[in-house]
């Protein structure tokens, strides 16, 4: 196996060098600038993602659809990820993090504009949609659309799944010696009795999951920040200058170069977020909405909350750690989130493993939904079951094998699942604009789709 986890490692980075974290943000940028800039109606688009859209069609809530959406794209990249890249490109990583997300709010608009635009309903009333629909109707490229599927499904079992049950049977071990067997077998327990009912019975539980874990981490993260209030200043202003000086951070950050951290910043800013993945779209096709632009708001709205809000208060609270206790090792991307954490008394570890354990446990729900959505589009219903199944045994083996050459392989599906995705957004940028124009632009929002 080791010559594969060679390949796939060597695979991975060539998908996540600079031509697709160039593809990526100019993405973001070439919408942002071309839909007018949408992140200035984002606080429309959180008003409307907690407003019932009465009487559309669809089959779970506009909330519902973002909460699932969230679920799935609030995960360990938002703890983990976000200390990994302060560790291998220095504090500036987090500005160019955040930059990532501001702009990718506009990606995740025009993904969610699409899901609706080219959604179709079964014989029974259920909407599917996501790139896959939008590639094959929008742009006749059937073939690049069962890529997509088909790397989609195989992403569900690494990023989504195993990689996310190894992560809560590992918080469950060093932090309460739980053996692996153990939480594994209740982790499986939990998503079988969820996901076994469906995209209704997952949207209703993260519904209820997302807001609380949400509020808890943001709040937890504020008193920490308030902890470290004489450094929180002195935090940002490295930050700021780090991004575009790494000399300015000073200890091992010394030699890195712009070009560096803005790499590191920007990729881990789009892992976190999904922007332009293809993945939140599909559950952003099954929400009551009475057009296009109504729920394209609303699934914007989950990257300012997933990076723009999250991912920013874990990367000042880290940042502010390393200034407020210079033995924190902070070349170590594996243990600096847990010594930033830890050294704040009584809540700072509670707060760390609350997190892991709620982030990574959501994440398996949302992505439990996106395969399913894959597997019905490439071979029908009939096959949904059998992947519920497979997908509910493996949280139990991810919980207790090692997972290097499965890393190694998510990154590479969700790679090539943002591809297409990315395609399909530039080259059916004029049908994006058009609704813009007809519903925004012209303050129709209530205006019910054509």
């Amino acid at each position: 196996m080791e010559w594969i986890n060679d390949f796939l490692t060597e695979l991975s980075n060539l998908l996540w060098g600079w031509p697709m974290i160039i593809l990526l943000l100019g993405t973001h940028i070439f919408l942002t600038v071309r839909l007018h800039f949408p992140q200035r109606h984002i606080f429309k688009a959180i008003r409307l993602s907690v407003k019932r859209d009465a009487n559309a069609t669809g089959d779970v809530s506009q909330f519902g659809s973002l909460a699932t959406a969230l679920a799935a794209t609030i995960g360990t990249g938002n703890i983990i990820g976000v200390a990994t890249a302060i560790a291998l490109g220095g504090p500036g990583a987090v500005l160019w993090c955040w930059l990532t997300g501001v702009f990718g709010i506009s990606t995740k608009y025009a993904e969610g504009l699409l899901a609706i635009k080219y959604r179709e309903k079964t014989s029974d009333g259920k909407m599917l949609g996501g790139p896959m629909y939008a590639l094959e109707k929008g742009l006749g490229w059937k073939t690049m659309a069962i890529l997509f599927a088909l790397f989609t499904a195989i992403a569900s079992f690494g990023i989504g799944n195993t990689v996310q049950a190894n992560a809560i049977a590992t918080v469950a071990s060093e932090s309460y010696g739980i053996s692996p067997w153990i939480s594994g077998a209740f982790v499986c327990l939990l998503t079988g009795t969820v996901v076994i009912g469906g995209v209704k019975s997952i949207a209703r539980v993260c519904s209820a999951l997302v807001p609380l874990m949400a509020i808890f981490y943001v709040l937890g993260c504020i008193y920490i920040l308030f902890v470290n209030a004489a450094y929180l200043w002195p935090a940002i202003q490295l930050i700021c200058r780090a991004a575009f000086s790494p000399e300015a951070a000073g200890g091992g950050f010394v030699g890195s170069t712009v070009m560096m951290v803005a790499r590191f910043g920007i990729a881990r800013g789009l892992f976190s977020n999904e922007s332009g993945m293809g993945s939140a779209p599909i559950v952003a096709a099954a929400a009551q909405t009475r057009n296009p632009v109504r729920q394209a708001l609303v699934s914007s709205s989950g990257t300012f909350w997933d990076t723009v809000v999250i991912c920013a208060l874990t990367g000042l609270v880290v940042v502010s750690s390393i200034i407020a206790y210079p033995d924190i090792d902070f070349t170590n991307g594996a243990t600096l989130t847990k010594d930033a954490f830890s050294k704040i008394p009584v809540i700072g570890r509670p707060l760390l493993t609350f997190g892991l354990l709620t982030f990574s446990f959501s994440t398996i729900l949302g992505w439990c939904y996106y395969g399913e959505r894959a597997i019905e589009y490439l071979k029908g219903k009939r096959w949904v079951l059998g992947y519920r199944i497979l997908y509910i045994a493996a949280v139990f083996v991810g919980s207790v094998m090692n997972l290097a050459l499965v890393w190694n392989l998510a990154d590479c599906m969700n790679a090539l699942m943002a591809i297409p995705n990315l395609l399909s957004l530039l080259f059916l940028n004029g049908i994006i604009v058009h609704e813009t124009r007809k519903y925004l632009w012209s303050n129709c929002l209530d205006k019910e789709m054509d």
